[in-house]
Formats: C-alpha cells, structure tokens, sequence
C-alpha cells in the first residue's frame, strides 16, 4: 500500500457507497507498531502489515470508508496520508520516532489519549485492533467512549513462548496479561486458524461465542503461477532453488535453513547442480546479532556452503513474487507460525512449500503442495525438499495443489468475513451499550 502523493495533509474522510440501513460504514484499523505502508520485511514489519493493508484494501473497494492509526516511526513522516485506494492512514506522534519495539508498552497510555482526542475517532461505528498493543489501546477506548472492538492478535505471547528458539527471549508478564484481559473485553476475535481459535479458548478461557475463525488471504491478482520462471530462475544464477523469505529473527528459523542448505549435500544427486538458498528478509528484534546477515554469512561459510547463500534484502511484493515462481521449493523451519502467508502466496503462486509442522502452518500448507516436518532437524527438511528439487513430477504436482487451495484463501472472502463480525458486534453494541466514560489516564494491563 503506497502513500498518495496528493494525499499528505488532512483528507476529508472518503465516501461510502450505500450499505444495508444498520451497518457498518467507517472503521478505524489500529497498528500500534508499526505502519501498513511500511516495507514487510524491514524492521518489524511483516505479514501484519500486508494483512492490515490488504483487509483496508478489499473494506474500501466494499464503500466502508477506512481509518488506519499507527504511531509516528520518524519526525517527517505527515500527520495523515491517503493512498490511492482512498485508505486514510494517521501517524499519532507518541513517544521518541525511533525506538524498540519492546519499549512501546511505556507509551501505550500516550498513544491511547492521543487517538480518544482525534477528530475521526467520533465518526467510527467499530474498531479493529491488530496486535496485541493496539488491543490495549481499543479495549480503553471501549471503556471510555463506547466503541465496540474487535481483535486479531497474529502471534500470540504462549504460542510464542512454548516455542521458543535456543537462546531467544520469552515474551514478559506484562504481555500475556494484556492478552487475557483483551480476551476478557473484546466484542469479537479473529483466529487465522482453528488451531488459534482452540488455544484462544483453552489457555485465554475465550468465550467460544466471540472467536471467529476467519483465514487470512493472499492477493491472487498478484501472486499466481503466470510468469516467465526460468528467467527468473535465470536472475538467480540458476540451479536447484530453495527461497526462504521473512524477517530474520529465531522465531522463523533462518538458522535452520543455512544448516539445511548443508544436508543437501546428502539427499541430492552427485549430477553437478547445486543446490542454491537464497535468502530475503532483514533482521527483527532478537535476530539482530544472532541470525542477522553477517552471522547467517558465517555460518554458512563455517558449513562449507557459503558460495551457494545469496542474501537479499527485503523487496516489494511483486518483485517476492517472482521470486516464489523462480525457486523449486519454499522452505519455513519456523518455530510458531499464527497463520503463514509466505506459504500461502508460495503456494499460490505454484511453488510446494517445506515447513514446520506448527501452528496455523498446519492449517495453511496443503497436504498435496508441501511437506510438513516435525521438528528442526536439518536432515529432515533436507530430506523432504529432495523430491521437489529433483523431480520435475513431484514439483509440478504440488505446485498445482497449492495454486488451488490458494485460489479459495483471496482478501476478498477475508474481508467478507470480517465485514460480517463489524456488522454484528456494532449490531449488538448499538442495542445495548453503557454509556461511555470520559476520558482519562490509566495504567498497567
């Protein structure tokens, strides 16, 4: 989602198209920490980002007019944006520009008092918050002003933690106690996955009524099997192809697939093509010194494989496209997974998928368009790769199995689905809302 150049500035609100008397025709879209106009790959920016951007995306061209909230990330950035889709996008200067994500906790107040006093705020029939910081923010503005909120998490605090890499950071305190209450208050919560859906309910004591399960999609007009594959396998130097494509941080296990790189040695054929992994994506939070470029150039070189590691730096949709069409296989050792949208646009775009055998991957990687692996072991992911770099068949097959099961997971039917909970929990909020609180300073979860 690009920002419209003749759109910095205070926007006026862009226009409904007509809807059923009762529903909802303005949301407001949060993304504490960090902007859909951003990079996915960069910092932290990923597959929420292209979440948030193609939901707001698919709400507009449905007549719901669409309101972003981000925090402000540098003194230049306008206080509003409009892209070209008619998508509003409003950075609240909160906090110092550049900081750490995990230091953003200490300004949610600031960045709660700061949306309840913004102009838009009154025309709003629903929020929907996305991570868990920005469900903090609307369960206070709930509170206070009355607007009914509904939450997706998209990586959840336990998940996190019951998988955690060797050697990372666990989630703190302070997260998964904002998570239950924000459990507790949500009018609705969105679930990628049944596999969320269930762990909502059975470590978050989620009321089965309020969680919704409703996948997120892939843009199909952009990630599809049409496209000129061997000169995009040309542009990589050819051979057989492995892509993992993410932010590099433990949680996805780039780690993982450098020492993978390695096995293959030992399931391949001794036939003169190699095996290449080309790597996109930049670091994020706990990776940055432990699986950032240089230490993943390290270790490749340590096992022998580093003139067979290519590292790219994280590029634009279109272009990660052609990348998935160019290899012969995706590969996503990552320890939790919420819902896995680099496997579903590999698959859409006719590439079999390699991954962990964790959460919502399970749900999204189609048993005939991949392989799934139980847990981390090099050879094992070597091991199910081989028949996808080696046999045009296998390759093919797969690849058109994940096309199809893409082809039923567009943005269209998510925002449908999201469409359909706004409607029903501003519905019942209308029928029987207490009258809202003024606003004021609060602390802790």
């Amino acid at each position: 989602m690009q920002p419209d150049p003749r759109g910095n500035g205070a926007a006026p609100l862009p226009p409904a198209a007509p809807r059923p008397d009762g529903a909802v025709r303005r949301v407001g879209l949060i993304s504490v920490h960090t902007t859909p106009l951003a990079q996915p790959g960069v910092g932290d920016s990923g597959g929420m980002n292209v979440a948030v951007a193609a939901l707001a995306r698919e709400l507009v061209a449905r007549g719901v007019a669409v309101d972003v909230f981000t925090r402000a990330t540098s003194a230049d950035l306008p206080a509003t944006v409009t892209t070209p889709e008619g998508i509003v996008v409003h950075h609240l200067a909160v906090g110092p520009p550049t900081m750490a994500k995990d230091d953003l906790a200490s300004h949610l107040c600031a960045f709660y008092l700061a949306l309840a006093a913004h102009p838009r705020i009154a025309d709003l029939d629903v929020v929907h918050a996305h991570y868990w910081m920005s469900g903090w923010v609307a369960r206070k503005l709930r509170d206070r002003l009355g607007i009914p909120f509904v939450q997706t998490f998209h990586t959840l605090a336990r998940a996190k933690n019951d998988s955690l890499a060797p050697g990372d950071v666990p989630e703190p305190a302070l997260r998964l106690a904002a998570e239950e209450r924000i459990v507790a208050d949500a009018d609705a919560i969105l679930a990628p996955t049944p596999a969320e859906a269930a762990l909502l309910r059975r470590a978050y004591g989620a009321a089965a009524s309020r969680v919704h399960i409703a996948p997120l999609g892939v843009d199909l007009d952009l990630f599809g099997p049409e496209g000129d594959r061997d000169a995009a396998r040309r542009t990589l130097g050819g051979g057989r192809i492995v892509l993992f494509a993410g932010r590099l941080q433990p949680l996805k296990g780039p780690d993982v697939a450098v020492r993978t790189l390695a096995a293959l040695d030992r399931h391949l054929p001794d036939d003169g093509v190699p095996a290449r992994l080309i790597v996109v994506g930049g670091p994020s939070g706990s990776g940055f010194g432990t699986v950032d470029p240089p230490r993943l150039a390290a270790l490749a070189d340590e096992l022998g494989v580093g003139d067979r590691l290519a590292l790219l730096a994280p590029r634009p949709q279109a272009e990660l496209a052609a990348l998935y069409r160019a290899a012969d296989a995706v590969l996503m050792p990552s320890r939790s997974e919420s819902f896995g949208l680099v496997a579903l646009e590999a698959q859409a775009c006719a590439t079999p998928v390699v991954a962990a055998a964790v959460g919502g991957l399970r749900a999204v990687v189609d048993p005939g368009a991949g392989t799934l692996v139980e847990g981390y072991d090099p050879e094992d992911y070597a091991a199910a790769l081989a028949p996808y770099l080696t046999d045009p068949d296998a390759r093919q097959a797969a690849g058109a199995a994940g096309a199809a099961f893409a082809e039923a997971h567009s943005w269209q039917r998510a925002a449908d689905a999201a469409l359909t909970v706004y409607d029903t929990v501003a519905s019942e909020a209308a029928g029987g809302l207490a009258t809202p609180e003024p606003v004021r300073a609060s602390s802790g979860a």
